[in-house]
């Protein structure tokens, strides 16, 4: 049997060392060159680079509806505290440093986690429908991603009309898991999220149109049994498109994954090895 980590050995011991990694965080920042955005505007910048929404109530696996209910909550409360931000050139987007802690005297609810590789819950409990949408319009541009967390060893709940690529979500947490990308060209980049309705929205704009385009792509997806456990496979792709072209002028490999199947593979087209 592995050894257990310290976080691992009683809710004491991971709080414990949740604190550990925030104070590491705050020390990490203050120390550190990076210029945070934090400037605002109501106004568009005149360029649109990307636009996505995503259905924030979804049945995933045996999920409680409950957490999805407090989730938009949750999501309604955050977005706002990101919307109109403006990522000036050299200048960092830090998801937690716009959003800040989470909380039940701010009004946040108990929403779906993810801890030791398996579904839980806490307070605040959903924000990284919001790191997800908003990683995914980073995709769609010529920002660096700096800081992105994934659990991309395990595949949690089974597709549900599922519209992005399995692989590029991003997994947060205050603040030790930040989200975080850097504006290395020379144009202001602008986030707006809100929520609407039955949906999170989302769109990415810019002074100046980019140049180039990008598509997301999955390739090689399939399902292996290895020694009795059931795997989930697959490469996700970045091309750059010409616009000249319209054709893939690079091409670049995002993440190749290999997550372990964590519930019912009954109905799967599984390869045996």
């Amino acid at each position: 049997m592995a050894r257990k980590l310290f976080c691992q050995i009683s809710p004491l011991a991971y709080r414990i060392s949740a604190a550990k990694c925030r104070a590491t965080r705050r020390v990490g920042d203050f120390f550190s060159p990076a210029r945070f955005a934090r400037a605002r505007s109501d106004e568009p910048l005149g360029a649109r680079v990307c636009v996505h929404s995503s259905l924030i109530r979804r049945a995933l696996g045996n999920t409680d509806m409950r957490l999805q209910e407090n989730k938009a909550v949750n999501l309604a409360l955050a977005a706002p505290k990101v919307n109109g931000v403006l990522i000036r050139p050299g200048e960092t987007f830090s998801f937690w440093r716009l959003i800040g802690r989470t909380s039940a005297a701010a009004g946040y609810r108990e929403g779906l986690t993810i801890s030791d590789n398996r579904p839980s819950s806490g307070i605040g409990g959903g924000l990284c429908q919001l790191s997800n949408l908003i990683h995914w319009m980073v995709l769609h541009s010529p920002l660096t991603v700096t800081e992105r967390h994934h659990h991309d060893q395990i595949d949690l709940f089974p597709d549900y009309n599922r519209q992005l690529p399995f692989g590029v979500g991003t997994s947060v947490a205050y603040n030790y898991l930040d989200y975080r990308f850097r504006n290395d060209t020379g144009e202001v980049y602008q986030l707006f999220a809100r929520v609407d309705g039955d949906y999170l929205r989302g769109e990415l704009r810019a002074s100046r149109r980019p140049a180039r385009t990008y598509h997301i792509r999955a390739e090689n997806e399939f399902f292996s049994r290895e020694g009795g456990v059931v795997y989930r496979n697959g490469e996700v792709w970045r091309d750059t498109i010409d616009p000249v072209t319209g054709r893939a002028a690079a091409s670049e490999l995002l993440q190749r994954n290999h997550a372990r199947v964590a519930y019912d593979a009954a109905g799967l087209d599984i390869r045996e090895s």
